[in-house]
């Protein structure tokens, strides 16, 4: 097991992932959203996990802080979808929560690495 896959951050990642493309899945969304949105939710768990192998502080600031704007990135989509009714609310803020526990975590860590 390498390192990364113990991190709590990660797996928190992973599974908000996992939700994401089970959303694109399941859901009547335009490709190019479908295409995005797993790109970057995809994003989090692997910048996540290339980062916790970089040696430098700075390259692994670097790295998380590149997750914490995929985050972000998913955050607006999924605000797009449920104002498109494509989502409910509910689900929104399900989503949303995970969300932003995974940017507070990601930002700890990047204060951490300053």
């Amino acid at each position: 097991m390498f390192d990364f896959q113990k991190l709590e951050v990660y797996k928190k990642a992973k599974g908000f992932h996992i939700s994401c493309k089970k959303l694109i899945i399941e859901k009547k969304v335009d490709s190019y959203v479908r295409d995005q949105l797993g790109r970057a939710s995809f994003s989090v768990p692997l910048n996540i996990a290339e980062g916790s192998g970089k040696f430098s502080k700075a390259d692994r600031k670097n790295y998380f802080t590149t997750a914490r704007a995929s985050v972000f990135e998913c955050v607006a989509i999924l605000d797009i979808l449920s104002d498109e009714e494509k989502i409910t609310k509910i689900e929104f803020e399900v989503y949303q929560q995970n969300a932003d526990e995974l940017s507070r975590i990601l930002y700890a860590m990047i204060k951490n690495l300053s």
